[in-house]
Parts: structure tokens; sequence; C-alpha cells
């Protein structure tokens, strides 16, 4: 006999004839079987593959979508003052300054120091900051990689990208990545 009773017939402590099957380890076992050994495996519904895949595309949480019929992502309302006190005391964790998250603001967005303090002051939303930047920095498209497991350039919405170009570059900092390297600053031959 094999299994969890011919194991107790071999310990000689097999159930009287009669008895009622009990438990081993934790596990009932149902009509003298384990039922650990009799767990059908099942694949993954075929929705859940597509909703994956879609993951993987960066479509959730709206980060990839636009358009008229989809909801604007939250983050989009919310003020750059209550989150940027966030970006500075991440790269201050890892040695770097507040003076390099302004530099690093004011590069992608062409704010001077004082516009960017006069937005934080006012509580500016993602949305208004962004579109009343004086100018964005054209070598940011030069910024790639994932941040929140989703890749920067993949992300279709242009303001969300921007949003999430920010997010990588204080992250680049709180690595310890130079600041030449930060701003992409091209190579001198």
């Amino acid at each position: 006999m094999t299994g969890p009773a011919g194991n107790e017939a071999k310990r000689g402590t097999a159930p009287a004839a009669g008895a009622t099957p009990r438990a081993t380890a934790g596990f009932a076992l149902e009509n003298g079987k384990d039922r650990r050994m009799t767990a059908k495996r099942t694949r993954p519904k075929p929705e859940a593959k597509a909703r994956s895949t879609a993951q993987a595309a960066g479509a959730t949480k709206g980060w990839a979508a636009s358009g008229p019929d989809t909801k604007p992502h939250r983050i989009f309302s919310v003020a750059v003052a209550s989150v940027y006190p966030y970006y500075v005391a991440k790269a201050e964790r890892k040695g770097r300054s507040q003076a390099e998250v302004d530099r690093i603001i004011r590069w992608l967005t062409g704010y001077t120091q004082r516009g960017l303090e006069s937005r934080l002051a006012k509580k500016t939303d993602f949305a208004t900051f962004f579109a009343e930047a004086p100018k964005s920095h054209p070598l940011r498209a030069l910024v790639t990689g994932t941040i929140c497991g989703i890749r920067v350039e993949s992300i279709a919405d242009p303001l969300l990208r921007e949003i999430r170009i920010l997010d990588k570059l204080v992250d680049e900092l709180a690595k310890g990545r130079p600041m030449e390297k930060i701003l992409r600053t091209p190579a001198e031959s």
C-alpha cells in the first residue's frame, strides 16, 4: 500500500475497520486519500492572461491609456508641493541635496528657481505645473527605463510620461548617479 494509509499500516497504526479516516499533518483525508494528492492543477483563464499582457504593456492604472473615454489619472490633480518633500527626502536619505532636486526639476520644465518656488507656494497641481512650464527640455526624450515597473518611453499619455520622467530622474539622483548623466549632458569630444 502507498499513501498515508500505507504508511500507517507499516507503522502498525492503521485505523480499526469501520473507523473514520483521520487527518494527517493538517490535511484532511477524503475517501481515504490525502486531499493534497488529489488537487487538480488549473491553467490561468484566458482573460487573466490578456490582463497580464496588458499590464506588461503598461496599460494598468490608466498609465498608458488616454483618449476621450478614459478617466484622467488622479496624479494629475495632486499638488506638486505635496509630492516635492518626498522627492527631497528621498534624495537627502542618499546624501544628495534639495538644490540637486530643484536643478532636475528646473532642467526638465524650464522654470527658474523663483518660478519653481512660486508654483510650490501656490500648490499648483501636476497638470497645470507641466502645462505652464516655460520650456520642456529637448533631451528629456533620452530618459528611458522603468519606473514602478512601467517603461517610461511606452507611456502614451504625454502628461503622465512627464511626471514619470521626473520620478525617474529623482530615482537616478537617489541612486547616486552623477548629475551630468542624470541631465543627459552630451559628452564633449
